[in-house]
This record gives structure tokens, sequence and C-alpha cells, in this order.
């Protein structure tokens, strides 16, 4: 895509020559021989670049047409073409990139122009950058509840600790051991003795009971 350059100047001589050599170099040039037409291509169109001079029809002119340039949403780089030296702190307050001077060569013109496209290309970069952290700073206030909830889903459900088992109190335990021993020696203590069972007599005695009740002789 060539790059689009806007040429505002009263000189006819000046707007047909610098048309040829930008041409010639590239670019896509459109051409106003007063503040009006340029600030009227200016809305209608859109450049990449705005040269202007500095007087026209009158000594304001430079000045509408640098200012037009700089309302236009599009934000082209703007060089103010004058023959006579300005002060770079006036020049720069009128709201213009560069100040070129005429009549240039063409080299050094091209040279200067293509400089100038360089610089405006970073000036651009870094006022996106700059907006872009704006909006995000912006952003974040309404961002941060649901941040916090995403945040909150993502956690893992607590678990639920189940607590041991009490253990028994000691002094308890030997209690319960005690009465229980207890109660086994009152249950041993009512259970009757067992009968003595007496040994059956021998068949001697029983065949001869004088012998027995005499012994031996």
């Amino acid at each position: 895509m060539k790059r689009r350059i806007l040429l505002v100047d009263d000189e006819v001589a000046v707007l047909l020559t610098m048309k040829a050599v930008l041409e010639i170099s590239g670019f896509e040039v459109d051409t106003a021989a007063s503040a009006r037409e340029g600030k009227h291509l200016l809305r209608n169109s859109e450049y990449h670049m705005i040269i202007t001079d500095m007087r026209m029809e009158n000594d304001e002119a430079g000045r509408e047409v640098v200012q037009a340039a700089r309302e236009a949403t599009y934000h082209p780089a703007v060089a103010l073409l004058t023959a006579f030296p300005v002060e770079e702190e006036d020049w720069q307050d009128l709201g213009a990139d560069k100040l070129l001077l005429k009549p240039m060569h063409t080299h050094v013109l091209l040279e200067q122009i293509e400089h100038l496209f360089e610089t405006h290309d970073r000036k651009l970069a870094t006022l996106a950058a700059a907006a872009a952290l704006a909006d995000g700073a912006a952003a974040l206030p309404s961002l941060k509840p649901a941040l916090k909830s995403q945040k909150a889903a993502k956690k893992p459900a607590k678990k639920a600790v189940k607590e041991p088992a009490k253990k028994a109190p000691v002094k308890s335990a030997k209690k319960t051991a005690t009465a229980t021993k207890g109660a086994l020696k009152k249950v041993a203590s009512k259970t009757p003795p067992k009968k003595t069972l007496k040994k059956p007599a021998s068949k001697a005695a029983l065949k001869n009971p004088a012998r027995k009740a005499s012994g031996k002789r």
C-alpha cells in the first residue's frame, strides 16, 4: 500500500515539482492550492502525511491546516514548509512534527520525509501502547468480582475431618476389670462342691469280710 501525502501550497510551481518528485519515489500525492481546499481534503480523505506552506491566502493559513491535521482521527504526520526561517519552539507550538525549508534538494527532501515517517510511526506505537494500558487499568475494577468468583470456583472443597474415637479412660477400664473378677468369684463360691466318689472294694475283701475286719494274721 502506497503512503499518501497531501501537499498544500499556493505556489503552483512548488506543488507540481514536489508532486512529481514524491510520485517518482513511490508516494501517492494529492495537492491543494489554499488552506481552505486543504482542510476540505483532510476531512474527506485519509493521509499518512500533510506538508503545508506557512503563508498562503493569509499569514495564519498554514496554522489552520496544521490544526485541522491534528484534529483528524487518523493522526497524520505534519511538516511545515516555508521559505522563512522559524524558531523551533514556534513551529512545534503550532503542532508540526517537522520544519522543511524551501528551496530544498530532492535527496534531502526525501531523506527528511522518510525520517519523519519513522519517528511518527514510533510515536503512534507509543501512544497506542499507552492507550492499551489505560484501558486495561480502567477495566480492572469491573473485572475483580469475576476474578474472585473464578478463584473461588477453582478451590477444592474442604473434606470433613473425622474425629478419632475417644479412648475410654484407663481408670474406668480397670474398674470394669475388677468388677468382672469379683462377679466371677461370687459365681465360683455359689457353685456346689463336687462329691467324692469312693473306690470300689477289691474282690478279695468282698469274699472274706471277716478277714477285712480282723486284718492279716
